[in-house]
């Protein structure tokens, strides 16, 4: 990772926009090489950057991550005005320790043997790099911004755009 302390702010930033966000597209590269999006809930977002999903671990996502590792998630909170997107490698891992400490009731959704099924798999994101949209949400701001640019010429300030590189 980056150890610039503007790359560690941002980076900190943008697991603050996304921590909250239940569900993330991720997309993944098939064999024919067409880019395929899934809803996925995130079940855990590491300070570093490292996120955590459950999977089917004889899934086609995950047939497809070995194929290609490179994904993209994107997150979008548009109450807050908030975007996200990510660039990382996955990596597809039965790893019952880390199973054992993500898992919670509603799993057995998705797993109705449990957390010892021998598919239940995790999808570990690393971010490479990331770019994040923080608008300002207020109703007055954005008004504020568009008078403002009416009367000056100057684009209206649309908030934060950051690209992160790890």
């Amino acid at each position: 990772m980056n150890n610039d302390p503007t790359t560690k702010e941002n980076l900190g930033k943008l697991i603050d926009m996304i921590k909250d966000i239940k569900v993330a597209m991720l997309t993944t590269m098939d064999e024919d090489n067409c880019l395929r999006s899934r809803p996925m809930r995130a079940m855990e977002v590491k300070p570093d950057g490292d996120i955590w999903f459950f999977t089917g671990y004889h899934s086609g996502k995950s047939h497809e991550i070995e194929h290609d590792a490179h994904v993209n998630l994107s997150y979008s909170d548009p109450d807050n005005e908030n975007y996200v997107s990510i660039s990382g490698k996955a990596q597809v891992l039965r790893d019952q320790q880390k199973i054992n400490e993500l898992w919670n009731p509603a799993m057995k959704t998705w797993f109705p043997n449990g957390k010892e099924d021998p598919n239940v798999g995790l999808i570990k994101v690393t971010i490479d790099k990331a770019e994040y949209w923080d608008a300002p949400n207020s109703v007055m701001v954005h008004l504020y911004g568009m008078v403002k640019a009416a009367l000056t010429g100057e684009r209206p300030n649309a908030g934060d755009n950051k690209k992160i590189n790890l």
